[in-house]
């Protein structure tokens, strides 16, 4: 495969990776995001600091590992403590610049559910594993990015449970509510890269990806979008793919 053909999955990889600063501290799940983070850091963020909810801290990985739990995460790690440091000390101190999220339903404001389906959790039509830390990332990390298949059901106007909260009900709530710093900055779906307007903090369409158009994401999405200004999304360079495919996920663990 070239540039001018990759995968889904791939393209993900890298619009996620293209949100991580150089120096930035970043809370990096399994899968998506730990190949963000690790292409981030081979190529335009070296300095980025990757952390895992198991303790890991720093990691240089040189193996993309399984999960957070995995021993490879502390290869060239400043250190392997647990999640009560992980929490405490660096997510709880306001130490994250920013953190991967995803579940089941996002909605116009950047709200996530990972609980379940249906208007009374007590009776749920699908239940699903919750919020692990999902909610202490979406409360206390600088930034956070949603990473999430783009499909109608997935984006609706408000999600059946609020797992880890976004903006809320947009404008100044979530500052209201007591959430003084952090929220979304960015949605990057299998069809687009969504943001958030600076005062009323509803979603809009930042791009869609190649081969699709503005108004194919918007029918896919269960709320009105602005796509007046949308352009398309880069493409993957032949950099980032060789390093994506060679040097970070070679066995294709999690690439499709």
């Amino acid at each position: 495969m070239t540039a001018s053909t990759y995968t889904q999955t791939e393209l993900l990889a890298v619009t996620a990776a293209r949100e991580i600063h150089d120096g930035d501290v970043v809370f990096a799940g399994t899968g998506l995001p730990m190949l963000g983070a690790m292409l981030a850091q081979r190529t335009h963020a070296p300095q980025c600091c990757i952390i895992f909810e198991a303790g890991t801290m720093a990691s240089q990985l040189a193996h993309l590992p399984m999960s957070v739990g995995d021993a490879r995460t502390m290869h060239g790690a400043a250190m392997a403590a647990g999640l009560l440091e992980v929490f405490t000390y660096l997510l709880q101190a306001g130490r994250v610049d920013v953190g991967f999220l995803s579940g089941a339903q996002v909605d116009r404001f950047g709200n996530i559910n990972s609980t379940s389906i249906g208007q009374d959790p007590r009776q749920p039509i699908v239940r699903f594993s919750g919020s692990g830390g999902a909610c202490d990332i979406a409360c206390l990390a600088q930034r956070t990015i949603i990473i999430a298949l783009h499909e109608k059901r997935r984006f609706p106007v408000h999600v059946d449970y609020v797992t880890s909260p976004g903006w809320l009900e947009g404008g100044d709530s979530r500052w209201e509510s007591g959430l003084v710093w952090g929220g979304p900055s960015v949605v990057v779906t299998t069809k687009a890269v969504m943001r958030f307007q600076q005062d009323t903090k509803e979603m809009y369409l930042e791009s869609y990806h190649p081969g699709l158009t503005a108004l194919d994401v918007q029918n896919d999405t269960g709320f009105t979008l602005d796509i007046l200004n949308a352009t398309v999304t880069p493409p993957p360079t032949e950099d980032e793919l060789h390093i994506l495919r060679e040097l970070v996920d070679p066995e294709r663990i999690f690439l499709r």
